[in-house]
């Protein structure tokens, strides 16, 4: 069994603000025994779409989220993926959406850029373009290390990635992380079911911390951060309210679901007639 932690969070568009509350909510996870923390996309900073959090955004030595949770994982000897973090970049005028996982030494195990960015038209009064802001990422990202899930591959990914399943193929992980700030609109119609058909899919347990409720004035998400085993089965779901949720999982489900539906393995390529 692994103890691991979602934090959901109702962030808004100062960090100096989110931060607070963000390290409470890890410090309550951990007091429940969580090894794991995973925290939402935007987890230092969500604003309206149509602004720009540059002036906000700092580069990732200098990010205070990022600094304050090295420190914190080091402290209290446990892994967190901050499941992105808003950053400048040095060498872009665009900003990026970035993955970061540290481990118990407080260093940064690993880092992963959101590959697919949101542009889309949800209706009239509804659309996203984050490639106005935003540079994608270019490469997928597993992480396989000793002390971390018994060695067991974890998968990294944000939000809308979550409609690519290709991509989930490919990554072939054991533990998949999928942090989001899902649209109201969006949640309610596809949340549930994505993550289900990518759990069920791979075989994989689905950790997905979210976002939820108002920001910054007019932005909202669907919240509902969700853990899923490898049967498909919601073994957590938080709800709309911020706060932290912690699961045991079963980590044995993983090779046992996959030798039930060996779909892992009897995936082949093929051409079409």
């Amino acid at each position: 069994m692994e103890c691991v932690a979602l934090i959901q969070l109702n962030a808004g568009p100062n960090p100096a603000k989110n931060l607070p509350q963000t390290l409470r909510y890890m410090a309550q996870a951990a007091d429940q025994g969580a090894k794991f923390i995973l925290t939402p996309e935007c987890s230092n900073m969500l604003c309206a779409e149509g602004s720009n959090p540059k002036s906000a955004a700092h580069l990732q030595e200098a990010d205070p989220l990022v600094h304050a949770t090295r420190a914190f994982c080091q402290a209290r000897g446990l892994w967190v993926c901050l499941g992105s973090v808003i950053l400048r970049q040095v060498d872009s005028h665009r900003l990026i959406n970035r993955q970061i996982l540290i481990n118990p030494a407080g260093e940064i195990a690993a880092t992963y850029d959101k590959i697919h960015l949101f542009d889309v038209i949800l209706d009239g009064q509804e659309g996203y373009r984050e490639s106005q802001t935003y540079d994608r990422g270019y490469r997928a990202k597993v992480t396989q290390a000793k002390g971390l899930f018994e060695g067991l591959r974890l998968g990294h990914a944000i939000c809308y990635d979550l409609r690519f399943p290709n991509l989930f193929r490919r990554l072939r992980a054991d533990i998949q992380v999928l942090p989001a700030a899902f649209t109201r609109t969006t949640g309610a119609a596809h949340w549930h079911t994505l993550l289900r058909a990518r759990a069920i899919e791979n075989g994989c347990f689905v950790l997905a911390a979210a976002q939820t409720g108002t920001h910054d004035k007019t932005r909202q998400t669907y919240g509902h951060s969700l853990i899923i085993d490898p049967w498909g089965e919601i073994v957590l779901d938080m709800g709309t309210d911020p706060g932290v949720g912690v699961c045991e999982l079963a980590l044995g489900q993983i090779a046992r679901r996959r030798g039930q539906i060996p779909a892992m393995t009897a995936d082949q390529d093929f051409d079409y007639a």
